[in-house]
């Protein structure tokens, strides 16, 4: 098993190191991007660092707000929710394959002990949460079409995400209903868990807390968009407000599928290329590219780095909890199916 772990962990290293060389060998101007480096007015880089938290602030807010759909009262307080999703930030970054999104259930499940579902229930949040995505991201799409234009390998590519999204979107409201009262006694385990997802996508069908998430989530993607702004004036890009969108379009395009950790080199260029029309030179537009995927990293893993210590847990830890949180789960609902049994 430990064999397995090394290959595991050999092969996105081997992946990178591969993007590494490609992008020395046919990569920018490197004196260049250093150039561009030594002229980075940094007040710009912390207007741009704060934005990113306070996206980040918005998001967290978009999921208590599903939560409190989710889960039976006491509901978790905002600071709990908060460390948790800071955490599923930094796991989404360090560990492959967005365990981060199972890692944030872990650590808020775990902070709510004798609860009957929490598991499912929370990962029904997190899917609902990640729909309320799709309202922002369809308003900005549109309207950086419009006003700036987009790359026809962007555009194929965000027509096929748009449509798959909307599919799930669809299967999300239909599914966004409780299962029939007195059954989660003859479910099995895997069945309950379901069960229990379906419960925790509530809010798809409560109208005025679906709004206000909406409104976090769109208020969330309004700071990254300034922040994506503030970054290119940290490196002397003087654009409009909408080359900045088109900046946000792209790097998402270029993050959907992660080739090797985060994508280092196909960002940059993906960034880099459109912005020579708006006479932004090449290397100028690959040095914004790492500065811009730093900053972004640095509130991602900074602040996960620091609730991660807050809840006592370590990376190697981190890696283990979903499986153990969901182990839990069903051990606390394992007496709940048989006591019903006994009284059936």
């Amino acid at each position: 098993m430990n064999h397995r772990r090394r290959w595991r962990l050999l092969i996105p290293v081997a992946l990178l190191a591969f993007a590494g060389v490609m992008i020395w060998w046919r990569g920018p101007n490197w004196h260049a991007v250093g150039h561009a480096f030594t002229r980075v007015q940094w007040e710009w880089v912390v207007a741009a660092i704060g934005l990113n938290l306070l996206s980040v602030v918005a998001r967290a807010a978009c999921w208590n707000t599903t939560i409190k759909q989710a889960l039976p009262k006491p509901w978790p307080g905002f600071s709990l929710v908060f460390s948790a999703f800071c955490v599923g930030l930094l796991g989404n970054v360090v560990i492959p394959g967005r365990v981060g999104e199972l890692a944030r259930v872990a650590v808020l499940a775990r902070r709510l002990p004798d609860r009957q579902g929490t598991w499912g229930r929370l990962i029904g949040s997190v899917v609902a949460h990640r729909m309320f995505d799709l309202l922002p991201v369809t308003v900005l799409v549109a309207w950086v079409f419009v006003t700036a234009g987009l790359p026809a390998w962007a555009t194929t590519s965000l027509i096929v995400v748009l449509g798959v999204s909307l599919a799930v979107l669809a299967f999300v409201l239909l599914a966004a209903r409780p299962p029939q009262k007195g059954a989660s006694g003859e479910l099995g385990a895997v069945r309950e868990l379901i069960a229990q997802a379906r419960i925790g996508l509530r809010i798809m069908r409560a109208p005025l807390p679906a709004a206000t998430a909406a409104g976090f989530q769109s208020l969330g993607w309004v700071c990254q968009l300034f922040a994506v702004w503030t970054a290119m004036r940290a490196f002397n890009i003087d654009q409009p407000i909408t080359v900045a969108g088109l900046v946000l379009v792209l790097m998402n395009v270029a993050t959907i599928f992660p080739l090797w950790p985060g994508n280092v080199g196909l960002l940059q260029a993906a960034i880099a290329f459109p912005l020579r029309p708006y006479g932004v030179a090449y290397g100028k537009g690959f040095a914004f590219g790492i500065g811009l995927q730093a900053i972004e990293a640095s509130v991602g893993v900074g602040i996960g780095l620091v609730f991660l210590a807050r809840e006592g847990l370590s990376l190697a830890t981190l890696r283990e909890m979903p499986q153990g949180a969901a182990d839990a789960d069903r051990e606390l609902e394992e007496p709940e199916r048989a006591r019903a049994g006994v009284s059936g």
